[in-house]
């Protein structure tokens, strides 16, 4: 075909065509979720911000039961467990306000407000903005209500010590495995007389018996306080540093965490600052030298397959980062969960 005939075809074909007309299956599938004709789709900055744009279901009442539902995004508005700058209660609120974050993924070739049942099931309800035990309890009481509707949870915090109860509400049955993005295992204990704060959520978990230490990985850890995770090395945690993962390289990685989580449920948490603080300085603790967001997001994609009952982002403080990078990674971050839940068994 020359230049003029291959021209010709080309004007045949799009001259008259639709910004939603497609022209093969997997962009058609696409294009006939999204358009509710053939030029016409939602306008992302208009109506009510949700995450990620899914349909607003609040589950304010335990009349409400999360009927006909697959996966609950939720909120935790919840930060009483910081070790150093407050501000990730505001995360929730910032990720809804942030539009254009999905709908499709590419590479997981992935649509899953069109695959499941998706919606934004509102916050915790908290019973104190003071107490943290309280906050604890009532975040464990709401997972467990999600858990027992068979719906799988998919969360925007808060501070890390939010993941220690919805845990608590998702292994109840049977252990988890944890594929565990980060630059701190928070595998502490006590201190200052706290049980119950960010830095030590899964060794709480693992105690009760809610988390396999023998199929979590823990990945990007780095920093001065590497002193304090003997537990993570003593349970059989695999720790995988950030210097490792760049020697390693993303492939590797992938592989390793796959082999140590088996095929038995998974829970996927990433704590924004896993990433490098030049991309996500809105966080509380950040620490220089980690992962890039591509590194992350491929990490990610290449845990398709496994069987994941759920997952959070944790840690995004936006009042810290006056360009809304973190925001943006983090709700990135939270896409790329959602799709791995919605690609699992159900």
């Amino acid at each position: 075909m020359n230049a003029d005939e291959k021209l010709a075809r080309l004007r045949e074909k799009y001259r008259n065509a639709k910004g939603g007309d497609a022209f093969n299956s997997e962009s058609q599938r696409v294009a006939d979720a999204l358009f509710s004709n053939s030029e016409q789709r939602k306008f992302p900055y208009a109506g009510i911000p949700t995450l990620l744009d899914a349909p607003y279901r609040p589950q304010s009442s335990e009349a409400d039961d999360f009927v006909d539902l697959d996966i609950a995004l939720v909120g935790v508005p919840m930060d009483l467990g910081v070790t150093n700058r407050s501000g990730a209660r505001f995360g929730p609120r910032a990720v809804r306000s942030l539009e254009r974050i999905g709908p499709y993924n590419h590479v997981l070739k992935c649509l899953p407000m069109s695959e499941r049942r998706v919606a934004d099931v509102g916050d915790v309800p908290f019973r104190s903005r003071y107490s943290l035990e309280h906050s604890i309890e009532d975040i464990e009481a709401f997972y467990t209500r999600i858990a027992g509707a068979g719906v799988r949870p998919v969360s925007i915090g808060g501070d890390h010590s939010v993941t220690y109860p919805i845990m608590k509400a998702l292994g109840r049955d049977r252990p988890l495995g944890m594929v565990h993005v980060d630059a701190h295992c928070d595998t502490g204990g006590e201190f200052e007389g706290a049980k119950f704060h960010h830095g030590g959520p899964f060794r709480h978990a693992v105690l009760d018996g809610v988390l396999d230490p023998e199929r979590s990985v823990q990945i990007g850890i780095r920093g001065p306080t590497e002193f304090l995770w003997d537990f993570s090395y003593d349970a059989g945690m695999t720790v995988i540093h950030a210097e490792e993962f760049q020697s390693m390289g993303v492939e590797a990685v992938i592989a390793k965490a796959l082999d140590v989580v088996g095929d038995g449920p998974v829970y996927v948490t990433i704590d924004v600052d896993g990433i490098d603080p030049a991309f996500t300085p809105g966080t509380g603790t950040p620490e220089v030298g980690g992962l890039t967001p591509r590194e992350v997001q491929a990490l990610l994609r290449g845990l398709k397959g496994l069987d994941v009952v759920g997952g959070d982002v944790v840690e995004v403080a936006p009042q810290y980062d006056a360009t809304t990078n973190t925001v943006q990674v983090g709700a990135q971050m939270l896409f790329e969960v959602l799709c791995l839940v919605s690609l699992s068994r159900f």
